[in-house]
């Protein structure tokens, strides 16, 4: 018989006994089978579980911006998912780098920053890398949004700026670093650590080095404007007064009031903010400032209320004549009763009156590490305190009251005399001029 012609079985529905049985054992078969789920989901083999990064952006990042990027690109906690930039170009190639490391094409993009805050509110921090006419208004904006925020330094373009950025970290509870990086470098913290601890004596004169850039007011006159989406002028500006559109200012604005802070504030905001550090006044200012006789600032003499003086040194100073302090660039040197030390970029270790100081140098780095519980990397350390909410090394209120002195000198230097600064009311002692040099006027809709 072929088997076309055997005969059919019957065919019967399934009793619920043998339904039971069949589902308990496919469950079996489901436990009992390997799950693929990568490790990387898991947080395994080195990588971070996405419960646990960080989701960033970054705003105006070309520059200095790039640096800051590619710095964070390497943390293996951060998930970096949008760009914000008013230039087309800047912000593609900021994409072209986000989506690299993170081999895909998702990376978003977005030319107002209104418009992206608003939108991408999976958004836990941001880097802010602009140009420094942006920086407190831009930190300000997102905290507001609620973003924590790494922003480039300096922290403020004015006293009263830096004050309502300060207050704004505070009011919203929102975690703030001002890129003044050196603060979790090895050799600075290493100098800060022998001037706070006695290794020098009784400290007497703090040394910052700035650059001779005096602020002018030039104006150019104006050229067709790009197309909006390609560049926008008016964003680029923020809340600076308004002029017209001029290639120039885009790459060239150094030394113009509108949109620096001078040579005192450019490097001061790095060198001034180590020698505070460094004597204990990072919740304070200089009281007292002496009128150098020049228009850069150069050799500035301020005084703080502990009695230690501050001296600002331009490039200058390594000239034919005069005292070299160090050599490279961002330096301090720190003057104290038994001796002195100084640093700078580019120095393999600090250099000493007493050379045989740096046998302390690993000891008195590590201590300071497990004492303030801080990293060496001053991103890391903002990515610490994005998950532990605690304040940075170079917390708002750091930023604002190193920046105090820094405006304060400029202030010196514009009106050519001496000063005298309080810095809880904030304000100067019986000199209305140099008092409504404390704020600038912001220009509409940005306001604080």
């Amino acid at each position: 018989m072929t088997r076309s012609h055997l005969p059919a079985k019957t065919v019967s529905s399934p009793s619920r006994r043998q339904i039971l049985k069949r589902a308990a054992a496919a469950a079996a078969g489901a436990m009992a089978a390997p799950m693929f789920i990568p490790s990387s989901a898991l947080g395994k083999d080195g990588a971070t579980a996405p419960s646990e990064r960080i989701v960033m952006a970054g705003i105006g990042i070309g520059g200095r911006g790039s640096h800051d990027l590619n710095w964070a690109l390497s943390e293996s906690d951060t998930q970096f998912v949008a760009i914000c930039d008013v230039s087309a170009p800047a912000r593609e190639k900021a994409k072209g780098t986000i989506d690299k490391k993170n081999g895909n094409a998702d990376c978003k993009t977005y030319r107002d920053v209104r418009e992206f805050l608003a939108q991408r509110t999976d958004i836990d921090a941001v880097i802010c890398a602009t140009s420094e006419r942006w920086h407190s208004m831009m930190s300000i904006i997102a905290m507001r949004a609620g973003r924590d925020i790494y922003c480039e330094k300096p922290g403020s373009m004015f006293i009263t700026e830096g004050r309502a950025m300060m207050e704004t970290a505070k009011r919203y509870g929102r975690v703030f670093q001002t890129g003044t990086q050196r603060r979790s470098e090895a050799n600075f913290i290493f100098a800060n650590e022998l001037a706070k601890r006695g290794y020098l004596g009784k400290l007497h004169t703090v040394y910052a080095h700035t650059l001779e850039i005096p602020l002018n007011h030039d104006w150019a006159p104006a050229e067709p404007e790009p197309a909006k989406e390609v560049f926008d002028w008016n964003l680029w500006l923020g809340p600076v007064p308004w002029r017209p559109y001029n290639k120039k200012w885009i790459h060239g604005w150094h030394g113009v009031y509108d949109f620096h802070t001078g040579g005192i504030g450019e490097w001061g905001s790095h060198t001034i903010n180590q020698c505070q550090m460094a004597i204990g006044a990072d919740h304070t200012a200089a009281i007292e400032y002496k009128f150098p006789g020049n228009d850069t600032g150069n050799g500035l003499e301020a005084r703080f209320a502990n009695g230690i003086k501050l001296v600002l040194n331009g490039e200058g100073w390594s000239k034919p004549g005069r005292k070299q302090m160090w050599h490279g660039s961002c330096g301090v040197r720190y003057e104290g009763s038994e001796g002195s030390v100084s640093v700078a970029d580019g120095y393999s270790t600090p250099e000493l009156s007493n050379p045989a100081l740096l046998s302390e140098f690993k000891k008195l780095v590590n201590e300071y590490l497990e004492r303030e519980n801080r990293p060496l990397g001053h991103m890391r350390d903002f990515l610490n305190c994005v998950k532990s909410r605690r304040l940075t090394v170079s917390n708002a209120s750091v930023s604002h009251h190193t920046m105090s002195t820094n405006h304060a000198a400029n202030i010196c230097t514009w009106l050519k005399r001496d000063l005298k600064y309080d810095p809880i009311k904030e304000e100067f002692l019986n000199d209305p001029e140099a008092n409504r040099l404390r704020t600038r006027a912001w220009r509409d809709p940005w306001s604080a």
